[in-house]
């Protein structure tokens, strides 16, 4: 056999769904942990800076930020390693398994851990739909933030009188309490607020963010599927030869 015929017998045998699902999730975790990790450091800056400047005010908050930021690394770890190893599990249930090692039987423990691997992936992508949509909170509140300072640039609004009265006030979104000071900021601060860089680098990477979890729920998606049916071959072909691309 020629190099040619045995690299088409080895590309014949890679798992493409798991190893597209594989680059899919480290992508949208890493982004979603990177870019999330930093936007939640500069919301706490804004906050500070303007929306509440007595630290007892939101020590709450800045340790619930700081504990999701830890959070955060412990998801980049397990999804790191999880993406590894059903990739492996993914190469190791295909026809290049047989070619390479001879014979290869289905066990009754092969199979139960490959049913453990369809109920985590399950479980992870509820999981995942819920982060996803955790994460689009705060690109609503600063795109309702951003929108605000729009209008507040806009030609239509008519004197100083009609700016000043244009606020945002982050109280009523639940993330500092009501007696927090000034919690309402108003026209040209609101307006010198959009312009810093803080709020620019913090709305942009929420976004990045929430796009990343996005990719992540999508390769989870498709790693349902992908084991899924490796365990019904390994199920209902459990007397004969395991042998599955996907």
């Amino acid at each position: 056999m020629g190099c040619f015929e045995c690299c088409i017998k080895c590309l014949g045998g890679v798992p493409y769904a798991s190893l597209v699902a594989t680059i899919l999730c480290f992508s949208g975790v890493a982004l979603f942990c990177g870019c999330g990790h930093v936007a939640l450091a500069g919301t706490v800056a804004i906050l500070e800076q303007h929306f509440s400047t007595n630290t007892s005010d939101h020590a709450s908050l800045s340790d619930v930020i700081q504990l999701m930021q830890y959070v955060i690394y412990g998801i980049a770890s397990f999804f790191f390693l999880y993406g590894i190893i059903l990739l492996a599990e993914g190469f190791y249930t295909t026809s290049a398994v047989k070619e390479l090692h001879g014979e290869f039987k289905t066990t009754a423990c092969g199979r139960c851990i490959s049913g453990m691997f369809v109920f985590l992936t399950y479980v992870l992508g509820v999981a995942w739909l819920g982060v996803f949509g955790f994460s689009a909170v705060p690109v609503f509140m600063y795109y309702n933030i951003w929108s605000t300072c729009e209008v507040i640039k806009s030609p239509q609004t008519n004197g100083t009188a009609g700016v000043e009265q244009i606020c945002v006030d982050i109280r009523q979104y639940g993330i500092i309490p009501w007696n927090a000071f000034p919690g309402k900021i108003c026209g040209s601060a609101l307006e010198n607020i959009c312009n810093t860089n803080e709020f620019y680098m913090s709305y942009h990477l929420f976004i990045v963010a929430c796009a990343g979890a996005g990719a992540t729920v999508i390769a989870l998606l498709i790693y349902m599927m992908a084991t899924t049916y490796n365990y019904a071959v390994l199920k209902f072909k459990s007397r004969e030869d395991c042998c599955t691309k996907f």
